[in-house]
């Protein structure tokens, strides 16, 4: 009996060993791959517009105003150099007659501004004074006379003549409410007949 049992033992034994070994020795298959399928995107397109829409959208357009520009300059807003001073002299007189010529052959014409915008001032006193044809300074030499309504002035006299070593000059005196006096010299180019010489003043303080 002991060895029936004995015998069952083995039996079951290699029987066992027999199904762990047939177990190991299994071949697992692989899993499949997997390929990722390539995804197709639908390509949106934009309508075309309408031969009539654009026509309209060009039509809006052309109707939209234009955009704005600046302004030209204006006279406002224009600088001016302000004419340099001279020396007064020795021989200035005031109380000269009121007038514009005191000979002939030389003409000196030009407009009195503000060196603020260059506006020209109307009614500024200019007092004129030069040598005589001899070279000597007198009272037949002298005068005064006012700008116009647009600040024009003309003056005619002989041809300064030059004297002491000093070029041809005229000798001129701007004063009017509001602006600094202007004491000045106008020297004409040697044989000229007529020269333009605007009169630019200094505000007052």
């Amino acid at each position: 009996m002991r060895l029936l049992s004995f015998y069952l033992s083995s039996i079951l034994l290699l029987f066992g060993s027999f199904l762990m070994t047939a177990c190991s020795n299994a071949v697992v298959p692989a899993p499949e791959s997997f390929t990722p399928q390539p995804v197709v995107t639908a390509l949106i397109t934009k309508p075309t517009e309408p031969a009539e829409t654009a026509a309209a959208s060009e039509a809006a357009s052309a109707m939209q105003p234009a955009a704005p520009t600046s302004p030209a300059p204006t006279l406002s807003q224009a600088t001016c150099t302000l004419t340099p001073s001279d020396m007064l002299g020795p021989f200035y007189t005031p109380g000269a007659p009121q007038r514009d010529q005191v000979g002939t052959g030389y003409v000196l014409t030009g407009v009195v501004r503000s060196g603020l915008d260059c506006s020209p001032i109307p009614g500024a006193q200019i007092d004129f004074w030069l040598a005589g044809p001899s070279g000597d300074y007198g009272d037949d030499w002298r005068a005064v006379t006012f700008s116009a309504a647009d600040g024009f002035y003309r003056f005619e006299s002989h041809p300064p003549p030059p004297y002491a070593g000093r070029p041809a000059h005229i000798h001129i005196l701007v004063s009017t409410p509001g602006y600094q006096t202007l004491v000045t010299q106008h020297y004409p180019s040697q044989g000229s007949s007529q020269a333009a010489f605007d009169l630019v003043l200094s505000p007052s303080p």
